[in-house]
């Protein structure tokens, strides 16, 4: 029975399949089962996981569905007492599984460990920092005002607490692993790797670029996570989670290239941010997001892009990140 089980769900994964799976052969903990989940992938997917030859590899195929679904497949198949997730176009550094579980094994709470991530573009470039917090033992308080594990190849959980908790949520269109943190952090403690080990890339066809999708999922599962026996005593922060979430929305919102921008959609979102915050309306950062949205609308989206490349201070939106409040 190998220790670990590490699960990466893909649908039409060749662009980057072969890449991630090398990160995880490349591990210096050998001692794993690769389970990956092909939800019906029309391109060459298969082949492309047909090429390595390694006996902890095993691919199970099933009808498309989304992440949640599909990660909950993975755990069905998995042996390993500790479970780990990652997606089929993120990587990991090669010491990601035995820092990780060595970790775990010294704690004598935890049952749930995360590190820090780096964000890079489509091509592998850097891109920034996720945050680089050290929050241990009941970190519930701190997850409702801020998702500080940041994306779903991150955790390792001991499977005993992964199914003592039900499971990914596959009712919700985005968010499913915040619920999931929210969900654990609720009866199990957390503890931390404090150096990079997962490196995410942020496609602007992910999912994370739904705006409307990850507007409504996150309601969802703040108003879930508030309903909680555990928030009883902290009701007083739900105000701040929900102005988070429109900061980070705002962020995302803008960060969409010109061309493929919504102008309404961007505004809407930049107006809740402010009436779910309005401390927000004499920042800086303000002026900077109706610059942008007004280049992005008025002018052809090469010469915004080029003017955003040229004047990166200005267009800076990334700082809407900064005003979220995590006390």
């Amino acid at each position: 029975m190998p220790k670990i089980s590490v699960i990466i769900p893909v649908f039409n994964g060749e662009k980057t399949i072969k890449e991630t799976i090398q990160s995880v052969l490349n591990q210096t903990l050998t001692d794993f089962e690769l389970i990956i989940i092909n939800a019906s992938s029309t391109d060459s997917t298969l082949e492309s996981i047909a090429h390595f030859q390694d006996s902890r590899i095993k691919v199970f195929s099933y009808p498309q569905a989304n992440v949640a679904v599909n990660r909950n497949r993975g755990v069905c198949h998995a042996e390993g007492e500790f479970i780990t997730f990652i997606d089929a176009d993120d990587l990991w550094t090669d010491d990601k599984l035995a820092v990780q579980y060595e970790t775990l094994l010294a704690s004598l709470t935890a049952d749930v460990v995360y590190s820090w991530t780096k964000c890079i573009d489509e091509k592998g470039k850097f891109l920034r920092n996720c945050a680089n917090v050290q929050h241990t033992g009941d970190v519930y308080q701190k997850l409702l005002l801020d998702d500080f594990i940041g994306n779903g190849s991150n955790v390792m959980i001991r499977q005993s607490a992964f199914l003592d908790v039900g499971g990914f949520d596959d009712k919700l269109s985005n968010a499913q692993d915040t619920d999931m943190w929210l969900r654990l952090a609720a009866k199990y403690d957390f503890t931390v790797v404090p150096k990079a080990q997962v490196l995410y890339r942020i496609s602007h066809n992910s999912m994370s670029s739904d705006i409307l999708g990850l507007e409504r999922s996150n309601l969802q599962v703040i108003q879930r996570a508030f309903a909680d026996k555990k928030a009883e005593n902290l009701q007083h922060l739900k105000q701040h989670s929900i102005a988070n979430l429109y900061k980070y929305l705002s962020y995302k919102v803008l960060e969409t290239p010109p061309g493929k921008h919504n102008t309404l959609q961007a505004i809407a979102i930049l107006t809740t941010a402010i009436k779910t915050d309005p401390s927000l309306m004499f920042k800086p950062i303000i002026f900077k997001s109706v610059v942008k949205i007004t280049t992005m609308t008025l002018l052809p989206p090469k010469l915004a892009t080029i003017l955003f490349n040229k004047f990166t201070k200005v267009f800076n939106t990334s700082t809407f990140l900064g005003y979220e409040k995590t006390f």
